[in-house]
């Protein structure tokens, strides 16, 4: 069993950055490829961006490339998504994900762990 805890979110202003930090438990953390998913009212949960398991391999979603950074710690048991250049848009509850796979954790279907999620508000 993995549990996933988010952290970091917050209010902040257009331009503004923020960290979002996942912490978890268990001793098979570097097993798993990490993800970050976001969602907002009335939508599907979106892919955000992903980091393969030895944090060699990263991805991510076409509306944040270039302003958000995924990256992880195994030594510490947590990944992060550094998010540069804030937009209104990014407003959302933004969760952590695990999959077995790189690929795999870019769909919401194939994720094997959630986080319960921390929310990010981005004021115009």
């Amino acid at each position: 069993q993995v549990q996933l805890v988010e952290s970091g979110g917050g209010l902040v202003q257009t331009g503004d950055s923020l960290r979002l930090s996942c912490s978890t438990s268990g001793r098979t953390f570097s097993s798993y490829a990490m993800g970050w998913f976001r969602q907002v009212p009335d939508k599907e949960r979106e892919f955000v961006a992903a980091i393969s398991r030895g944090g060699s391999i990263t991805s991510y979603a076409d509306s944040v490339k270039g302003r958000f950074t995924i990256s992880k710690d195994n030594a510490k048991n947590t990944v992060y998504l550094q998010m540069n250049s804030l937009r209104p848009e990014d407003t959302a509850v933004y969760y952590c994900a695990a999959a077995t796979t790189t690929s795999a954790v870019r769909r919401s279907a194939d994720i094997n762990y959630w986080g319960k999620g921390t929310l990010v508000t981005v004021s115009s």
